[in-house]
């Protein structure tokens, strides 16, 4: 068993646990522990803000292994939408993103979809779309329909 199969099999039981295992390894630079969230599956997908579409698990770990070169991304999901069914899970989250600039620390946003497979090695990421946010966007639109009886 590989590294990345050991702390796959680690992480809990739910689609939940996954998302909260991913965000963790961004924040600790973890890419192992971000790789054993992903499925292990040749069509899964990551679409950074403004990136190309990576397709397969080779190009996501390249992608993340550049961005993690530095160190830790101080990334926290917030605002999280869930859609669950038995064998899948979207989660619409706001990445609330700290960067370090020439001028300090600044916040930028992305909003992302998340979503998730049932595998036979637990609740795993099979696509990750990114786009970019902004500040001003903390707000959601959720225009309930009305139900005659």
């Amino acid at each position: 068993m590989t590294k990345t199969s050991k702390l796959a099999s680690a992480i809990g039981g739910s689609a939940d646990d996954t998302e909260a295992t991913f965000y963790e390894a961004l924040q600790t630079g973890d890419l192992e522990r971000l790789m054993g969230c992903w499925a292990d599956d040749d069509e899964v997908i990551c679409i950074h803000p403004s990136g190309p579409r990576l397709v397969g698990l080779g190009a996501i770990r390249s992608a993340f292994e550049a961005m993690l070169g530095n160190g830790s991304l101080r990334v926290q999901a917030q605002a999280v939408r869930k859609v669950v069914s038995m064998g899948s899970a979207v989660h619409s989250v706001r990445e609330r993103i700290e960067v370090l600039t020439n001028e300090g620390l600044v916040e930028a946003f992305a909003l992302a979809t998340n979503v998730y497979h049932k595998t036979a090695q637990g609740w795993r990421m099979v696509a990750h779309h990114a786009s970019p946010g902004m500040e001003d966007e903390i707000q959601e639109i959720n225009l309930a329909t009305q139900v005659f009886h």
